[in-house]
């Protein structure tokens, strides 16, 4: 039995399907199986899938579902004891599973093991930043260690079965966001294994205003945590950094209602200036700021509007 089940979920990856793939197969640990789940792609993604040959890679094609579905038909499909979860377009270094046994390792109580990573975008490469102490292998609280950005990503996170079972796996009927969704009920329960050496690459391809102007009601509203985040701190803030986000979403939409759903569920004292100030610009210069912003990424400059 493989000691890894890596699960690749794509949907219309066909530029960057096959370099996923390829930087799995480099890896220096080769006891894996690979899943890769063709989520309905309408474009040239499966042939590009199966024009890799290898014995370890097993390919299943389904209607169009959504990635949560896709996801949970792998995890399904998986026979290993340790999931580990790979975007379609996305990247691991050849280190990568050889830096999360190392965590398992030094932590063997532990059941959910993440590595930091980098975030490609229009040819500029830089690495995320992350609340956590100056050490390069620690166990953190979930909610402490994702105060700057989230400490788990869908593409470099590995999982026990065992997590699973007890907290469920992703929930289909949030059509985006549902990754958030499961880590905070990982979270709740589970300590994250987190090594600050960077292992994968976060392919953005979402640099566009159009990508920021989404139904912010097809996104998770947090409800469900609203009793563990009045004894939760850390919990807390991170929810509020959440609904922050949701707010300014809410308000590139024109979505005044949901606007001030989320305000209304806030605890400004867990917002800093900048984030103040953003609440109370109006549509426009959202837009404006945001243009900027990018405007800016695309020359490598990183400007921490929203943080």
């Amino acid at each position: 039995m493989a000691i890894f089940s890596v699960i690749i979920s794509v949907y219309n990856k066909e530029d960057y399907v096959q370099n996923t793939i390829k930087s799995v197969l480099a890896q220096t640990i080769d006891d894996i199986e690979i899943i890769v789940i063709n989520d309905g792609s309408s474009d040239a993604s499966l042939d590009k899938i199966n024009s890799i040959e290898d014995e370890r890679i097993n390919v299943f094609s389904t209607e169009n579902q959504g990635a949560s579905k896709a996801r949970n038909l792998g995890i399904e499909k998986a026979s290993a004891d340790y999931i580990a979860l790979l975007d379609g377009d996305d990247y691991w270094h050849p280190y990568y599973l050889e830096e999360i046994t190392l965590l398992q390792t030094k932590f063997p109580s532990q059941k959910v093991f993440v590595t930091a990573i980098e975030l490609q975008t229009t040819g500029f490469t830089y690495p995320a930043s992350y609340s956590v102490e100056n050490k390069t292998h620690q166990v953190i609280d979930y909610f402490k260690g994702s105060q700057l950005r989230t400490l788990i990503s869908s593409s470099s996170v590995v999982i026990h079965q065992d997590v699973f079972k007890h907290v469920g796996v992703f929930d289909p009927s949030i059509i985006s966001g549902q990754d958030t969704d499961l880590w905070i009920r990982i979270g709740l329960d589970y300590p994250i294994a987190f090594s600050k050496r960077i292992c994968a690459r976060y392919i953005d391809v979402s640099t566009s205003l159009s990508n920021t102007t989404i139904n912010v009601n097809h996104k998770c509203k947090f409800d469900q945590f609203e009793e563990q985040e009045k004894d939760n701190y850390w919990l807390k803030r991170f929810l509020d950094m959440n609904r922050y986000s949701m707010a300014i979403l809410s308000k590139l939409s024109n979505d005044m209602l949901n606007f001030n759903y989320f305000t209304g569920k806030l605890d400004y004292r867990n917002l800093n200036w900048k984030q103040k100030l953003s609440l109370k610009l109006n549509r426009w210069s959202l837009k404006k700021l945001i243009q900027f912003k990018n405007y800016l990424k695309k020359r490598k400059i990183i400007l921490t509007v929203f943080k």
